[in-house]
């Protein structure tokens, strides 16, 4: 099989999560895809469920779904996909218009089943993964030619559903090669393109050796390793950050205008000129780190996998709704316009405001002298841990600390599930098995944990909080980032059902 090791049971393809088809194949398969097994109806099935089957119950993020780097890179993807598949699935529905193609309306006989909207899905996904995560196409092309398609025929007949799933994903792709983000990598270069890097001259004024501003941002220097703490990289070998793409915040949003005007109070409490704020976003930080339990750290790693926990919530919803085909590319619609829209504006003000990450500011406040916190794996709590070998549970991203991207997006996702569901129930329930994380891998948790989230609101707080267990961001900054990333779920729900409802201009 030729996805996570997972059995693809019938009615379930696997083409949620990062961008759907993005999460389909990993290195750690290609073992295993030799020959795949897999029993789908394309007349009653949906190629964009995700069935986490038994086999996926508890086992880590990393070897259930593909763990991007940054929220960045998995935002731009996601939202590339989720136009596609709307687009894609738009000609069979009564009403809807799609984002980027508008393919002509088929006929309500060729709506009546899912065979055609599966098979344009499956190709507009093919197109998207093709462009923007390219290493990840011969996975989905081996899946295609299982199941009986052609991954090579490129048609564009509008009235076929290979056609329009064609023209659904280059239409998406190509909407967005020359949106900012640097897609081709020839921005500012002739040869050589390096594909999303920056181009806006952004520069830390911190270094990784030196920190001569306390409040701005200091890329950290760290040994090579995996996304999350445990993971085994090159010995010796010792990396420096880069901001991540700082152009995102230069890119035009779909539900809005200017970042800009949407206000954000600058992060005073990490100003290093008001010491006792600072001081105290440090203290919280640190009490948060040696009060860490089983399950925040759980959490902590569940969050910070994008695709687990913040990808997959749209699919949760659709199951427990009992959505059709259509109600699921109308809710990833929703989903992603709230999660891309969001960073923009997130991106915006991480570049303005160049805000510093804990690590940085507690080795400012304390240097060399003893702190109480999480010492690092399998060690607990301590109390004797110099401030300047503190670290944080979860790896630091590489960009500046306010506002919280992660918080932003989950607090934006929430209020657009809760405006399109009509409430606030989400009722989502995850096993993790004893020793599931990864920074302490047989260790934490100590025996098995379900974690459960009643309501969207718990998910959002849930999701904020993680970020101050993990060590990564201060508690005000998770707080604000909440409040922030609220009305771009109000925004991101009404553009759907704009384009729903056919109410939009050509």
């Amino acid at each position: 099989m030729a996805t996570f090791g997972l059995s693809l049971r019938r009615r379930s393809l696997l083409l949620g999560g990062v961008g759907g088809a993005a999460a389909l194949a990993t290195p750690r398969d290609s073992a295993m895809a030799a020959a795949p097994q897999i029993d789908f109806d394309f007349d009653t099935g949906n190629a964009l469920d995700i069935n986490q089957g038994d086999e996926a119950v508890g086992q880590s993020p990393a070897t259930v779904f593909l763990n991007p780097s940054d929220e960045a890179m998995w935002a731009w993807v996601k939202h590339l996909s989720a136009i596609a598949w709307f687009d894609a699935v738009a000609p069979y529905h009564p009403t809807a218009v799609g984002v980027r193609t508008r393919v002509g309306r088929r006929p309500s006989s060729e709506s009546a089943t899912n065979r055609n909207m599966n098979i344009a899905l499956l190709y507009a996904s093919y197109q998207v993964i093709k462009a923007g995560v390219p290493e990840q196409a011969p996975g989905l092309a081996q899946l295609m030619t299982v199941l009986g398609l052609d991954p090579a025929d490129e048609s564009v007949d509008p009235t076929s559903p290979v056609g329009i799933g064609n023209l659904a994903g280059k239409g998406a792709v190509a909407s967005r090669e020359r949106d900012g983000m640097n897609l081709l990598g020839d921005e500012g270069r002739r040869y050589n393109p390096r594909p999303f890097a920056d181009y806006t001259g952004y520069q830390p004024v911190n270094t990784a050796y030196e920190l001569t501003n306390p409040s701005r941002w200091q890329p950290q220097m760290a040994p090579h390793r995996r996304r999350l703490g445990a993971g085994v990289g090159d010995k010796g070998v010792f990396t420096i950050q880069h901001f991540i793409a700082p152009q995102l915040g230069l890119i035009k949003p779909y539900t809005y205008a200017d970042p800009g005007q949407f206000h954000l109070a600058p992060p005073d409490h990490t100003d290093h000129h008001r010491r006792t704020a600072y001081k105290r976003s440090v203290d919280e930080v640190l009490e948060a780190s040696a009060a860490l339990t089983d399950e925040q750290k759980v959490m902590a790693e569940f969050f910070d996998n994008n695709t687990a926990g913040i990808g997959h919530s749209p699919a949760v919803a659709a199951r427990r709704h009992g959505l059709g085909l259509d109600g699921w590319t109308q809710m990833f619609l929703t989903h992603a316009m709230a999660v891309f829209d969001t960073l923009i504006a997130v991106w915006h003000y991480k570049a303005k405001y160049d805000a510093v990450r804990p690590f940085s500011a507690i080795r400012h406040v304390y240097g060399h002298r003893p702190v109480t916190a999480w010492g690092g794996p399998g060690k607990g709590t301590v109390h004797d841990l110099p401030g300047d070998e503190w670290a944080s549970y979860l790896n630091v991203e590489d960009h500046p600390e306010y506002p919280s991207s992660s918080a932003a997006i989950c607090s934006a996702a929430g209020q657009a599930m809760r405006r399109l569901l009509g409430d606030d129930v989400m009722g989502w329930r995850f096993p993790i098995r004893a020793g599931w994380t990864q920074v302490e891998p047989a260790i934490t948790p100590a025996s098995a944990i379900e974690l459960h989230w009643p309501t969207w609101t718990d998910h959002v707080n849930d999701c904020a909080s993680s970020r101050i267990w993990g060590g990564v961001q201060f508690r005000k900054t998770v707080e604000r980032s909440v409040q922030f990333g609220e009305q771009f779920g109000d925004q991101a729900h009404e553009f759907m059902r704009r384009h729903v409802d056919g109410d939009v201009e050509d």
